[in-house]
């Protein structure tokens, strides 16, 4: 193997488990609060219609991903497949988007820190989040994938957590004096689209920014063990 080769080292469990945590992350946690406060009850339109678009967006990239496993995905298709004006365009812009949202990523990790430990500046926090995650992207893509997978992991137990609390709120009363809530807070102050269609229109940016790097699949199909097997999974 070249000294500059690709070590194709990740497996199934790790680039399904790395599509998964860059879905959940702070545009979930932090973003979805100001996305339901603009659409209220209709924020489950803006996701479904989100998720519909990421759905069709993602099979399209998975299959030019098993016939084309690189690294440099949908930057070299566009390159390749329209012209390469379009794929520089396309590689500039998805370099740009992940600066924005690397840098909301250590702004929302400082914001949560500075809720539980109010003492310490917030800026510390993002350095030391920045630091961190510099360590490991430096690491081995071996490494890289199964640190990914355990971190996801977490994200996963904590929305299941999360789900249970919100069911214990709605039908057992947790955190309302036992009293259930029920889904009839859907319809009833305001209807579903209590801001009119224009706030659910506006919540949709936020939404899609809670999907933004469920694309790393693409590009992980170039460190793909078994591209051909692993990516369709």
């Amino acid at each position: 193997m070249g000294q500059y080769e690709l070590q194709r080292q990740l497996n199934s469990r790790q680039i399904t488990f790395m599509a998964l945590g860059a879905a959940i992350g702070v545009g979930l946690f932090l973003g979805s609060g100001k996305a339901i406060k603009l659409a209220g009850p209709s924020i489950l339109f803006a996701y479904l219609i989100v998720s519909a678009m990421i759905f069709i967006v993602m099979r399209a990239l998975g299959e030019m991903a098993i016939d084309q496993p690189v690294s440099g995905s949908f930057s070299t298709y566009a390159n390749e497949y329209i012209n390469p004006f379009a794929g520089y365009l396309t590689g500039w812009n998805y370099w740009i988007m992940m600066v924005i949202a690397g840098v909301a990523e250590i702004t929302a990790i400082g914001i949560y820190m500075k809720l539980w430990y109010p003492d310490i500046p917030q800026w510390i926090w993002a350095l030391a989040s920045v630091v961190m995650i510099g360590a490991i992207n430096l690491a081995t893509v071996k490494v890289y994938g199964e640190l990914g997978f355990w971190f996801t992991l977490i994200k996963v137990i904590t929305i299941l957590l999360i789900i249970g609390g919100g069911l214990s709120m709605i039908f057992l009363g947790w955190g309302n004096n036992g009293t259930p809530v029920y889904i009839s807070n859907l319809w009833q102050h305001g209807g579903i689209f209590p801001n009119g269609l224009s706030g659910m229109l506006l919540s949709l940016p936020i939404v899609i920014c809670a999907f933004c790097g469920v694309e790393s699949v693409g590009i992980a199909a170039g460190e793909a063990r078994d591209p051909k097997h692993t990516i369709p999974k």
